[in-house]
């Protein structure tokens, strides 16, 4: 759940020339006319006879992910009192109702009848969206675990409890029964899971040791991000550790952050360390300026081409035997040549 491979750039609304119900790769177009007259009321609840073929729900999600603009900008709250003028929707396309098993090598960590644990490798999406139909983890669990898999999380995303983002690496667990499915969700829920990432950050949050507690939702100026906000959103709560300071002992160049979740919303720690003006290395969203150049030098070297941020520890009880576990695993190669690169800095 920094979760959360949400794809977030098959989440938006593409602001481009697209025609009211022009059909794209991202969806279908729809616009609606608000009269003054419904002006005031909440915002659901007058559009959706606005646009007869949604259910008042699917609505509610689809504003909820920030398809909804009203003269350009993005609605995410779907209880506000609404405003005459006219709405753009865009309802993205279906994706295939049935993920197809496919052959890809797994790094299992453990597996028993009720559940599985993998390191998910950097660039492999959890579960089938759009842009990323094929190659994600499901994918790969449906031939690995065949008929096992747990269906609760719906015939696109079977097993799946939590996700990490598509350029995330490490530990997932997935689950192949129904009651360990609604045991491990019960557990992300009351958030008694031990989740541990390290991040190789941009210069080093100030102070070394600390927590970030923010609201966390979708930007309202670019709706392909995640931003902080000052109202609305869900509570993201982040426990920081500065592990190691790389370059001048005053002003580093850059760092290995230890990131503890008490939350897990999308894209969480990496929305955390950008505010912190110390984002993840080679991240393409929220890196915004750019590393020093002996740190480009060394993303370069280590051939890091994804943010910086790996799963590294994840620790629950085992939902069915009441087992405690708990699985570590090391830096992907990508990241422990960075690492080692900056400890020459």
């Amino acid at each position: 759940m920094d979760q959360a491979d949400d794809r977030l750039d098959d989440d938006v609304l593409d602001e481009g020339a697209l025609e009211p119900g022009a059909e794209t790769g991202e969806g279908q177009l729809l616009t609606a006319d608000l009269p003054e007259a419904l002006a005031g009321q909440r915002l659901d609840k007058v559009l959706a006879p606005l646009f007869p073929d949604l259910s008042r729900a699917r609505l509610q999600a689809l504003i909820g992910e920030g398809r909804l603009s009203l003269d350009g900008q993005a609605i995410t709250d779907a209880s506000r009192k609404a405003k005459a003028g006219t709405y753009a929707l865009l309802v993205p396309p279906p994706t295939p109702a049935e993920p197809e098993p496919e052959a890809i090598p797994l790094t299992v960590l453990y597996e028993d009848a009720h559940l599985i644990v993998v390191d998910k490798p950097a660039g492999m999406a959890a579960h089938p969206a759009p842009g990323s139909l094929t190659g994600t983890l499901v994918n790969a669990l449906l031939h690995h675990c065949g008929d096992s898999l747990s269906g609760v999380g719906g015939v696109a995303r079977p097993g799946i409890v939590h996700r990490l983002d598509k350029d995330t690496s490490g530990v997932m667990v997935a689950a192949k029964s129904d009651a360990a499915h609604k045991g491990l969700s019960a557990l992300f829920a009351t958030h008694d899971i031990d989740r541990l990432y390290i991040a190789l950050t941009r210069g080093a949050p100030t102070p070394a040791n600390g927590t970030i507690e923010t609201r966390l939702g979708r930007s309202l100026t670019d709706r392909k991000k995640m931003a902080v906000l000052k109202s609305g959103g869900r509570e993201a709560i982040t426990h920081y550790k500065v592990e190691a300071a790389f370059g001048p002992r005053d002003k580093p160049l850059a760092a290995r952050v230890a990131c503890r979740l008490e939350t897990g919303r999308t894209h969480q720690i990496r929305v955390h360390m950008a505010s912190k003006g110390s984002p993840c290395l080679g991240d393409p969203v929220y890196g915004a300026s750019q590393p020093a150049t002996a740190v480009r030098e060394q993303i370069a070297a280590a051939g890091l081409k994804r943010q910086a941020l790996h799963a590294a520890v994840l620790g629950f009880v085992h939902p069915i035997t009441g087992e405690t576990l708990r699985f570590e695993t090391p830096l992907p190669p990508d990241m422990a040549a960075l690492q080692a690169g900056l400890e020459s800095l």
